[in-house]
């Protein structure tokens, strides 16, 4: 109801920018696209008031600017609940592709520290996923029994260190990475999920303390593998080793961004500043 209460919001913001507007961006060319067949869900309204806004990073239209924020401070759109990813991405490499992931440091930052500290250290280097289970989750192995190296001394300290159960109210939806525990909420150690379709029945259950980036036709191929039933877990019959892993800063890459890259950026800069605005607007208005 509350989407479609902001149909008529909408329409005038539709003619008030009523043309197509186009905006030269270096070597290309973005267009603002109709809005009438996004009107359904929060998400589909969300992403393209992402891609009015696009267009308009290089103009200097600031009624029109302050109109959009106008518009997203009244009208009661339930945006997204995702939280900022910081600008870390490890990688990890495997015979079928590589998988990147960043990481939510506002959401579980001991997780997130506890995991980075043993990429720092190699320790996820020759693990492997031990469970493949279509539709589900792929699991890393914890480092301490998975992995076909010794770990040393360093390696197994912080290998076998226990974090607390930071759990949160972001959803486990395709894509996620989520500790793996026992039934001490607080035993989470080294192994973690990647989530391959939605599990609404983890919510508030295990610490979700990041996303994947990059990688999904990888994850596809892992899913596709031939596996077998033990137990609760369905595995993969042949190993699906993690050859080896390595980190970088995005921050670092920025420097040489293109045109399409710069318009993504701002599009998700847009969301986070749509979200605190809400945020703001519940916690002032009625």
């Amino acid at each position: 109801m509350e989407v479609r209460s902001c149909y008529f919001s909408l329409s005038f913001l539709l003619a008030f920018f009523g043309r197509a507007t186009k905006q030269p961006c270096k070597e290309q060319t973005t267009t603002t696209p109709s809005l009438y067949i996004f009107i359904s869900s929060n998400t589909e309204v969300l992403g393209r008031l992402s891609s009015i806004m696009a267009p308009l990073h290089s103009c200097s239209c600031w009624p029109c600017l302050l109109f959009l924020a106008c518009f997203l401070c009244a009208c009661p759109i339930g945006f997204s609940n995702e939280p900022e990813m910081g600008s870390t991405r490890v990688v990890f490499q495997t015979k079928y592709g590589d998988i990147e992931f960043g990481f939510y440091s506002e959401v579980a930052p001991k997780t997130v520290e506890h995991i980075m500290n043993l990429v720092q250290l190699g320790a996820y280097n020759s693990n492997h996923f031990f469970r493949v289970d279509k539709g589900f989750v792929a699991q890393v192995a914890d480092v301490v029994a998975g992995r076909e190296v010794p770990l040393n001394a360093e390696q197994l300290e912080e290998g076998q260190k226990t974090v607390i159960g930071e759990f949160s109210d972001v959803k486990h939806v395709k894509g996620i990475l989520s500790m793996g525990r026992y039934e001490d909420p607080d035993s989470g150690s080294s192994s973690f999920s990647i989530l391959l379709g939605s599990a609404s029945h983890l919510d508030g259950k295990y610490a979700i303390f990041g996303k994947v980036t990059k990688g999904y036709d990888t994850l596809e191929k892992l899913e596709n593998l031939p596996t077998r039933q033990e137990g609760i877990f369905v595995m993969p019959l042949e190993r699906i080793s993690i050859i080896s892993t390595y980190y970088y800063d995005t921050k670092s890459r920025q420097r040489n961004l293109s045109c399409e890259d710069e318009v993504s950026m701002l599009r998700r800069r847009l969301i986070q500043s749509a979200n605190a605005i809400e945020k703001q607007r519940s916690r002032c208005l009625p």
